[in-house]
Formats: C-alpha cells, sequence, structure tokens
C-alpha cells in the first residue's frame, strides 16, 4: 500500500509588504490620468455606475464603455484620463459608484510585486507611502478583489 506524501513543512513567506503599507487618498486625479489603459467592469459595476449618473444601463454602455475582447472596460479622453475624471476639479464624477479596480488602488498585484514597483507607486501617487497604516490582511482582501 503506498504511503501518503508527507506535506512540506517549509514556512510560508511571508509578502515583502507583512508589516503593512501607508496609503491615504489625496483625491488629487494622479491614479486616473497618464499612459492609456483599461478599467474593466462588470455588470453590477455598470448598473452601479449608471444609477449614480441617473442614466439607463443602455445608455451608460453606449456613452461610457467599450468592448475590450471578451470584457468591458470604461473609455478614456484622448490624454488617457478617465472619462470620469472632471478636467477642471480633477475628481471622479462616480466616486461613491467607482469600479472595483478604482477602490483597491494602490493595493494591486502589479504595485506591490516588489518594493521597487510599490516605490514606483509612491512616486506618481501622492497618498502612497503616507497616511493611514494599513495591515497586511487589509491589504490582501483589497489585493485579492480583483487582479490589477
Amino acid at each position: 500500500m503506498p504511503t501518503p506524501k508527507s506535506r512540506s513543512t517549509a514556512p510560508v513567506r511571508s509578502p515583502w509588504y507583512a508589516d503593512g503599507l501607508r496609503f491615504e487618498c489625496t483625491q488629487c486625479g494622479a491614479c486616473c490620468s497618464g499612459e492609456p489603459g483599461y478599467v474593466f467592469i462588470d455588470e453590477s459595476e455598470t448598473a452601479a455606475m449608471a444609477k449614480e449618473l441617473e442614466l439607463s444601463v443602455a445608455e451608460f454602455e453606449r456613452k461610457f464603455t467599450r468592448p475590450v475582447g471578451n470584457q468591458t472596460s470604461l473609455i478614456e479622453y484622448p490624454d488617457g484620463d478617465c472619462i470620469f475624471l472632471d478636467p477642471k476639479s480633477r475628481h471622479c464624477l462616480v466616486y461613491q459608484a467607482r469600479p472595483i479596480q478604482c477602490r483597491t488602488w494602490p493595493f494591486w498585484d502589479s504595485t506591490l510585486e516588489t518594493p521597487a514597483d510599490w516605490q514606483d507607486t509612491c512616486d506618481v501617487c501622492p497618498g502612497a507611502g503616507s497616511g493611514q497604516l494599513y495591515a497586511l490582511d487589509q491589504i490582501e482582501i483589497r489585493r485579492r478583489e480583483k487582479s490589477v
């Protein structure tokens, strides 16, 4: 009879940010502007933003979204700014209903991969690296909500 394989007793490595990270949104709009990209949204996010703007889902989709493969993304201004970043105030026009991708910034896989990635984030986001200390479990909850 075969014997069961023993489980590895190697310790699980904690992420480099195990002691937590600081972040306090300054609402500067820097995370909503810059290089062109994608803000992927699902049906519930679409419905929430449509409701916030007092539009039907169909009208919202027609005005503010684009297909990207089998996903849906918000459209952008030609300079890469999010369509919901007010050009004058630099504030989000759908802040209370903003997508998960926006709500979880800056705790994304891509910004947390290495300390250098986090430093790059701190260099472009005045709220990253300062303000409230988020514990590892708080960071991980946000990071796992959506892979970015």
